[in-house]
C-alpha cells in the first residue's frame, strides 16, 4: 500500500476511509495523538512513543483500547503492509462516539486511529529559519493533545513570513515551537526548557540530551529567555521527523553558527543513533 488508515480494525488507503461524524473528534478534538518516523520497516523509538502516548490519554481520563504491547504489534504489523519501509506514523485516540455533549459519554469504548504515509530521512544539516510567536495556548502543553489550532495558525505565519517553524514565548521566557521543541548552545553547555507544563517533552529532545550527556557536553534543564536565544552560539530545534537541526535565523537576524564543531559532533551522534536504529 502507498498510505494507509486504520481506524478500529478497519484499514485501506487514506482517500477511501472515513470515520463516524459522531467520533468525538469531530466536535472536541477529544483525544491525544503521538507521531514518529520509520525506517527500513523499523519504527524509530517506539517504545517511548507509546509510552508517551499511553500518558497523555490517562492524563485526559482516556482508556486506551489496547495495551501497549498491542499497540505496537499493531503498528509493525501495519508499517509491513507498505510498499516502503521509510515512513511517517502517525497514531490517535479519541474518546468515542456518541451523540454531541461536552460530557463524557458513558460506556462508550475509545477510537483508536493510525495514518502512515511515505517519509524520507530527515536532513539534519540543513539550517532552518524561525519566527518568534507569543505563546497564547493554555496551560497543559505537556499532553499531547488535537486540539492543535494555536499551532497551526502559527505554523501558517511562519510559513508566510518565509520560515520554517514558530518560536512560541510567555513573556520573555522561550517556551518551544508550534511543532518542535527548541535548545540553545552557549558557551559549551545544552540549555533546554524544563519539562514542566508549558512544553510537550519530546522523544527527540530527550535522544538530544542523551547524545550531548554522551559526548559530554553539559545539559542544563532551565528556563532560558528571547534574548539568550538570539545571542546564543548556536540554537537546535527538535521534532520526531526532523530530528535535530540547526537555525540560521530568527525573526530575520542572523543567529549561531558559533559553535560549528560543537554543532557537528551533535548532529553527527544524532543521526549515527537513529540509522543504528532503524538499519535494515
Amino acid at each position: 500500500m502507498k498510505t494507509l488508515g486504520y481506524y478500529n480494525g478497519k484499514y485501506g488507503e487514506l482517500e477511501n476511509m472515513s470515520v463516524p461524524m459522531n467520533d468525538r473528534v469531530c466536535w472536541f478534538g477529544d483525544g491525544v495523538y503521538d507521531a514518529g518516523p520509520c525506517r527500513n520497516y523499523k519504527i524509530f523509538a517506539i517504545d517511548e512513543h507509546v509510552d508517551r502516548f499511553f500518558n497523555s490519554a490517562g492524563l485526559i481520563r482516556i482508556q486506551v483500547p489496547c495495551t501497549k504491547a498491542e499497540l505496537k504489534a499493531l503498528l509493525r504489523d501495519l508499517v509491513n503492509k507498505m510498499d516502503t519501509g521509510d515512513l511517517f506514523i502517525y497514531f490517535q485516540v479519541t474518546r468515542g462516539t456518541a451523540v454531541r455533549t461536552h460530557e463524557f459519554p458513558e460506556n462508550v469504548p475509545a477510537n483508536l486511529w493510525v495514518m502512515l504515509k511515505p517519509m524520507g530521512t530527515p536532513d539534519l544539516y540543513k539550517k532552518i529559519r524561525l519566527l518568534t510567536q507569543e505563546d497564547t495556548r493554555f496551560l497543559h502543553c505537556n499532553i499531547k493533545t488535537l486540539n492543535l489550532l494555536p499551532s497551526v495558525m502559527a505554523a501558517q505565519k511562519a510559513k508566510e513570513a518565509g520560515c520554517q517553524e514558530a518560536v512560541f514565548h510567555r513573556g520573555g521566557r522561550v517556551t518551544e515551537c508550534a511543532h518542535s521543541n527548541c535548545h540553545i548552545l552557549k558557551d559549551g553547555i545544552l540549555y533546554t526548557a524544563p519539562a514542566d507544563n508549558l512544553i510537550l517533552p519530546g522523544i527527540a529532545r530527550a535522544h538530544l540530551i542523551r547524545v550531548c550527556k554522551k559526548l559530554e557536553i553539559p545539559v542544563s534543564e532551565t528556563p532560558y529567555t528571547l534574548k539568550e536565544m538570539m545571542d546564543a552560539d548556536e540554537v537546535l530545534v527538535t521534532s520526531s521527523t526532523k530530528l535535530c537541526v540547526a537555525a540560521s535565523e530568527i525573526d530575520g537576524t542572523p543567529v549561531g553558527g558559533r559553535a560549528p564543531e560543537t554543532l557537528k559532533n551533535i548532529l553527527d551522534a544524532v543521526m549515527d543513533e537513529y540509522m543504528e536504529e532503524t538499519k535494515a
